[in-house]
């Protein structure tokens, strides 16, 4: 498998060994074991790993117990602890530890937000600089290969994703581990550690989110269609957020009288991991879900390209009116709009939400995104 240069890498290295913990989420399988074994190279005999998973390694993290570790990493100048999420107390561990031994560089990793964050949490308030490690980026991959390569495999993108492992194989082998991803990694944080007592229900709902991208959602809808509560279902999609499996992106609304207030749209992290939910990794022209498979890919684009740059995100939304005036994604930063309009292929411009919109926010700018230019806005 190929070995991609990964985007955060320059930004993590240079908090390292500042007396603060290194933070590192993001979803199973998309390379931060890798990336921090690449780190762990170079310091050869003074790094040291640690698999959280293993019960034998957990026993060397024991609350109160700082030294317990420091005896067990001997002089080792950097050790990272991966998918620390599963070590009981972690935060308070990570705390005493930091707190005692600052000259040792620790790095944990995660694989879900709500789970290592919920624990490391106040504890390490002001101890700790955090990353987010998203699947392969655009960005990542021009620097692997360019531009027009990575234009000219963009169906591949929008049909089986960007995990690390899907990028360079052949079609059938991406099924596979798209299956093996799916079936073994993406809920297992969930069942893990929110003990969900009704795992098919989870496997319908991401199907029926998996049919709506592009469109809005309403929760009475899929609470109906799943016949649970409305509370229910918010916790399942509060739960595939917090897994990096699903964002849900809400509308822009400032009070203006012909706004659509308080809907949202979903959108799936991962392409490849969408399509093998319904089962359908066909070709674009075959295809009557092509429109939003682009719009679903550019705007996890853009997050990617903002976290990746400047490790944070603008606010973000997209704008619909009862009239039917419709903005497919918003970006605003310091008052501020960039409206952005995806499109598979070249139509005419959506002139009549945008004249609208600005008349609304009149600090804004308008752009038509498609397969032929896309890369140029995620750089």
């Amino acid at each position: 498998m190929k070995l991609f240069e990964r985007a955060i890498e320059k930004r993590l290295r240079a908090n390292l060994f500042k007396g603060k913990i290194i933070c590192l989420y993001g979803p199973r399988r998309s390379g931060k074991t890798t990336l921090v074994k690449k780190i762990l190279e170079e310091f050869s005999d003074d790094g040291y790993y640690l698999n959280c998973e293993d019960a034998r390694e957990r026993n060397h993290l024991v609350i109160g117990r700082a030294d317990i570790l420091k005896t067990y990493v001997d002089s080792k100048k950097i050790v990272v602890l991966d998918e620390a999420q599963t070590v009981e107390h972690i935060g308070t561990i990570l705390k005493l530890f930091v707190d005692t031994y600052p000259e040792i560089q620790l790095i944990a990793t995660g694989s879900s937000s709500f789970d290592l964050a919920n624990r490391i949490g106040e504890p390490l308030v002001g101890r700790a600089y955090e990353f987010l490690l998203y699947p392969i980026s655009v960005g990542e991959l021009v620097t692997a290969y360019n531009k027009q390569e990575v234009i000219k495999n963009s169906e591949n993108f929008l049909r089986f994703g960007m995990y690390p492992s899907i990028i360079d194989s052949t079609g059938p082998e991406k099924i596979n581990l798209l299956s093996a991803i799916a079936s073994n990694y993406l809920y297992k944080d969930i069942f893990t550690f929110e003990h969900i007592r009704k795992p098919k229900l989870l496997e319908d709902l991401l199907k029926l989110l998996a049919l709506q991208i592009g469109s809005e959602v309403s929760l009475n809808e899929l609470a109906g269609k799943l016949e649970v509560s409305r509370p229910t279902v918010e916790r399942y999609l509060e739960l595939l957020e917090k897994t990096y499996v699903i964002r849900r992106l809400y509308t822009l609304k400032r009070n203006i009288r012909n706004e659509i207030r308080g809907n949202f749209k979903v959108f799936f992290y991962d392409l490849g991991v969408r399509n093998y939910l319904i089962n359908n990794f066909n070709t674009m022209e075959t295809r009557t879900d092509s429109g939003a498979l682009f719009e679903n890919f550019f705007i996890m684009e853009r997050i990617k390209y903002h976290h990746n740059t400047y490790g944070y995100l603008p606010l973000i939304y997209f704008w619909r009116t009862y009239d039917q005036k419709e903005i497919d994604f918003v970006e605003e930063q310091n008052g501020k709009f960039t409206l952005f309009e995806c499109k598979l292929n070249t139509v005419k411009r959506n002139t009549r939400a945008f004249t609208a919109f600005k008349v609304a926010y009149p600090e804004s700018a308008y752009t038509d995104v498609t397969v032929s230019n896309f890369v140029e806005y995620l750089l």
